[in-house]
This record gives structure tokens, sequence and C-alpha cells, in this order.
């Protein structure tokens, strides 16, 4: 998995993934005896095909083979996507690590199922974007809907629009696509406002809430409960496969929300709860965004995994000296010495009313208004 390397100093860097691992060891996690770690296998082309054009894939081999050319048309070679030498490989195991998730679920062999390296949201049909060759979510749904599951419902609370995603599956009523995300008019990819709402083929399939910058934990928890339970459940899953970036943190320099790890652990065990209610519990959870790597993705991860495995870690939890103090030896940094940031996680149900002077109340009454009716639920009430 650390073959997906960009370079030195891109954001996107694979010690995020090397932390993950190491903290979520130290705490004990792999010891489980419900949690088995599992080696990804390389997709190959022809899975990859699923989703992605042929011609497409065949570019990602070009410039993987041969570094010195770039195809800038198909997103290879640009500041936020340069290529190197290896680079289908290791996207190609991040693909299998999530195709691996949808077999496993797919043959009863688990319930639950974690790649937090995977998550590569941006990645279209024909175009690397954004960090992201091939759409490893994308490619999980599609075949748990080739192995005869009738509906998937993809829930991206990356701070990033899961455009990606989104566009693959656009006019398929079989999959719903659920972003919660800042707004595109402040951060990249500039998409994922509350009209986009699927093909003609599938109305409403296509659900995203654009919170402005700075929301925190209280409005962003708001914002979730107020439109994902009650359009999921409407919905009616077989399947959840999330997406879990966690660039959405206050400390993480790559987007402007206010958001804790308190925040982002108890959105999992929001999942988590979700796909237990609706689907017998079968969930697939993947990473995504996350650039604060030290400090922030190790955390809201292991979290993830612990939720996962049946046994969340309390946020008192101490962060295992051992862990801390190899960060600290090799790169600098002395990092929270607890598994929470210490927030105050109490919101304001969508219950309690609409105010038309909060923004954040704004996008999610435009989410409501557009996707709510087309399920026969009322966007001021229900």
């Amino acid at each position: 998995m650390m073959a997906y390397r960009f370079s030195e100093t891109h954001p996107m860097h694979p010690l995020r993934l090397e932390l993950t691992a190491r903290l979520s060891r130290e705490l004990g996690l792999f010891d489980r005896e419900n949690l088995e770690v599992i080696e990804p296998p390389v997709a190959t082309d022809d899975e990859l095909a699923a989703v992605h054009d042929r011609d497409y894939i065949a570019a990602v081999h070009e410039v993987s083979a041969n570094p010195e050319i770039t195809n800038e048309a198909r997103g290879l070679g640009t500041e936020d996507d340069p290529v190197y030498a290896g680079i289908h490989e290791a996207s190609a195991r991040l693909a299998g690590g999530s195709l691996l998730a949808a077999e496993s679920i797919l043959t009863e062999t688990a319930l639950h199922v974690v790649n937090f390296a995977g998550g590569m949201h941006h990645a279209s049909a024909g175009k690397a974007s954004g960090f992201c060759i091939y759409n490893d979510t994308a490619l999980a749904i599609e075949r748990l809907l080739a192995k005869g599951v009738g509906k998937v419902l993809y829930i991206d609370v990356d701070a990033h629009h899961g455009d990606g995603t989104q566009s693959i599956f656009w006019d398929d009523p079989r999959v719903m696509t659920i972003s919660i995300h800042e707004t595109g008019m402040s951060l990249f990819p500039g998409t994922g406002y509350a009209n986009e709402i699927g093909g003609p083929n599938a109305p409403g399939t296509a659900v995203n809430i654009a919170v402005p910058p700075r929301t925190g934990d209280a409005a962003w928890l708001r914002a979730f409960h107020a439109v994902i339970p009650q359009i999921a459940t409407a919905f009616g899953p077989d399947v959840i496969v999330s997406q879990h970036g966690c660039d959405g943190h206050q400390d993480d320099e790559l987007s402007n929300l206010r958001l804790s790890v308190d925040a982002q652990r108890q959105n999992a065990l929001d999942i988590a709860e979700l796909a237990d209610r609706l689907c017998g519990g079968r969930w697939i959870a993947t990473g995504g965004g996350g650039y604060n790597t030290t400090s922030v993705v190790p955390r809201a991860w292991s979290h993830l995994v612990a939720i996962a495995s049946g046994k969340p870690i309390p946020l008192r939890t101490a962060v295992p000296q051992p862990w801390r103090e190899y960060v600290h030896e090799r790169y600098g940094i002395w990092t929270p010495e607890t598994m929470g940031d210490g927030a105050e996680l109490w919101w304001r149900s969508w219950e309690v009313g609409y105010d038309p002077a909060d923004p954040v109340d704004r996008s999610i009454m435009a989410t409501r208004k557009e996707i709510f009716p087309l399920f026969g639920l009322d966007p001021w009430f229900d």
C-alpha cells in the first residue's frame, strides 16, 4: 500500500497509512479475535474496466512504465496527480483492497470491512483527479451490483465532494451517492451542489449537502442527521459503502472546515448504526482525504477500525506512548496524548426548528427541498 507515493512533498503521502496501521496495532486492534488483516491483491485490467475506460487504463500503464510521459488530458502528470514508475500497480492495489472488501461481503466471510488506503473518490471513468487514479469505491460498488446486490448506498464524508463516484453512478437507480462536503464555491472540485440530483433514469439518487467554510462539529452533525438517515431509510440499501476522508478536521490544511476527531468518530458510529439498522450490518468503509498525517489521520482511522470491529475506543483513551515517541523521533512532532480532541459534540436536532439566518440550515434545506419530495418525504417536517 505504501507504494502509492506521488512524491516526498505531495500531500497524499503514504506515511499516513503506516502511522494508522502502527497505531491500530499499538492499540491492540489487530489482535482482536474477530479482526483479520489481509493482503490486498492488485486489481486486474479487466476488473478495473468494470468502471474505468480501457483507453484510460492503458494510459495509466503507459505513464507507469515510462514516467517521462504525461497525459494531462487524462489527468496524468498534473500538479495534483504527478506520475511515477509503478503508479499503475500501486493504484490497482488500492483498488484491489476494496474489491476484496466487496467479495468478503458477498461471500459472507466478513460483515464489516475497512480499507483505509482506499476512498479514491475523485477518479472518474476516464480521468485521474484530486490525487486519485482508480476509483476503488466505485469498483467495490460495481462488484456488489454485478454479483446480485440490489441497492448500494454510498456515503462520502470527505471535506471534498465525491464527484468521481457520483459521476460513475449518475444515472443508475441502484446506487445512491450521498456526499456531505465543503461547498464547491470555496473548495475543490467545485461541484456537489444541492441541485445535482442524478440522471433522468435515477432522479434523487445523487444527494449533496454543501456546507459553508468554517462549519464546526455541531453544525456538521446537524446537517448529517437532518438529511442522511431519512433519505437512506427511504432508499433501503442492501449494503453501505462509505468514504471517511478526515480532511475536514480543524488542523487539516486542505479544507476550511472545523471538525474534531471526536465528531469524525461519532460520524463513523452513526454510519455503522445505519448499516446495522438498514442492511443487516453489511458495511465497507474506506479512507480518503486526510493530510495532517501524524496528529489527525491515524487517530481518526484507528477509531474507524475499532468501530468496524465492534468495540469503539473511548475518546479519553491514551495514545500509546511508544507510538507517540516513534512519531517524535522520526518526524519531530509530539502528537496529542489522547484519542480525542476534548470537543463538545452536542448538536441541535433538525426537529428543534429551521433558522433561515443560519447558512448551514440553508444548505440543509436546499438539499431537502431537492431530494425529499422525490421519496415522498416532507422537506420541512419529516
